[in-house]
């Protein structure tokens, strides 16, 4: 699973986070499906990191990953 998420991660998060002067580092997933992901860059101080975290990285890792349980940040 972890190299799923992260395929997903780099390919469709991250080009948009970056754009925007943030980004997003896999930290682990477990058997579950609750993936853990740090928010960096502009992300990491936004107050709008919770709605980004669940509205854009959730969002797009359970769309394409339908395993995926929950998504949090550390």
């Amino acid at each position: 699973m972890e190299e799923k998420v992260k395929d997903v991660l780099n390919n469709e998060i991250r080009p948009y986070l970056q754009s925007h002067g943030g980004d997003v580092e896999f930290v682990s997933a477990d058997e579950e499906g609750n993936v853990s992901v740090k928010l960096k860059g502009a992300c990491a101080g936004c107050p709008g990191a919770m709605m980004t975290l669940k509205n854009l990285v959730e969002q797009a890792l359970k769309e394409k990953l339908p395993e995926i349980k929950s998504v949090k940040a550390v």
